[in-house]
C-alpha cells in the first residue's frame, strides 16, 4: 500500500495492494492498524454504497456541525471523485483535487472533514463505497453547487444527471461562513 499527499493538506490518494491469482483477487481495503502506522489513525462509525449510473453527479456535499471524514473507493465500474477545500484561513480554501477511482485501478481517496465532497459516474455504472467518520445527519448536510464558477472543477463530463438537491446548491461565496470551517478543521464559532 502506498499514501500520496495530493495538493490539498490532509486528502490523500492511496494505492492498494492487490493479490491476484488464478482463481481472481483479493484487495484489504482497510485494516485500521496498518493505516494508522501510515498516518490515517481514524475511527470510522458509517460504512456506505451508492449506485449510479453513467453521467450521475453527486454533491459538492458536507456537514456541519456534525462533519465527516470519508475513505472512498470503487467496487464496481469507474468514478471521477472530488475534494473542495472549505476551511477559512487555508492556503488552499476553494481549491479543489480530483482523481479517478475504479476497480480496476486500485486506488483509494481520504478526505478528512473539513473539505466537501463530489462524484460522477464515468462507467455505465458505479457502486462506490465510503467509510465514514461521523453518522449521517441531514439537518446538518450542505451543498454547494457542482458548478461554481470560482472553484472551477473540470468534471469529465457536460450535462450531469442530478438531484434537486445538487441542481439547487449555493455557491462557495454565498455559503454562511459560519456553515464552513476553520484551517485546524474545527467548525467557526
Amino acid at each position: 500500500m502506498k499514501i500520496i499527499q495530493t495538493e490539498l493538506s490532509g486528502v490523500l490518494a492511496i494505492e492498494l495492494d492487490r493479490y491476484t491469482d488464478a482463481r481472481g483477487s483479493f484487495v484489504e481495503s482497510w485494516h485500521k492498524e496498518k493505516y494508522a502506522r501510515l498516518g490515517i489513525g481514524i475511527d470510522f462509525v458509517q460504512d456506505n454504497i451508492s449506485y449510479s449510473k453513467k453521467g450521475v453527479l453527486r454533491g459538492l456535499h458536507y456537514q456541519n456541525p456534525s462533519p465527516q471524514g470519508k475513505l472512498l473507493f470503487v467496487l464496481e465500474g469507474e468514478v471521477f471523485d472530488v475534494a473542495v477545500d472549505i476551511r477559512v484561513g487555508s492556503p488552499t480554501f476553494g481549491k479543489w483535487f480530483g482523481m479517478t477511482l475504479s476497480y480496476e485501478n486500485n486506488k483509494q481517496l481520504y478526505i478528512p472533514e473539513g473539505f466537501a465532497h463530489g462524484f460522477v459516474v464515468t462507467s455505465d455504472v458505479a457502486t462506490f463505497a465510503y467509510k465514514c467518520t461521523g453518522y449521517y445527519r441531514k439537518e446538518c448536510e450542505k451543498t454547494i453547487r457542482w458548478d461554481d464558477p470560482d472553484i472551477g472543477i473540470v468534471w469529465p463530463i457536460e450535462n450531469p444527471v442530478l438531484s434537486e438537491k445538487d441542481r439547487v446548491g449555493s455557491s462557495l461565496k454565498e455559503m454562511p461562513r459560519e456553515s464552513l470551517f476553520t484551517f485546524d478543521r474545527k467548525p467557526l464559532e
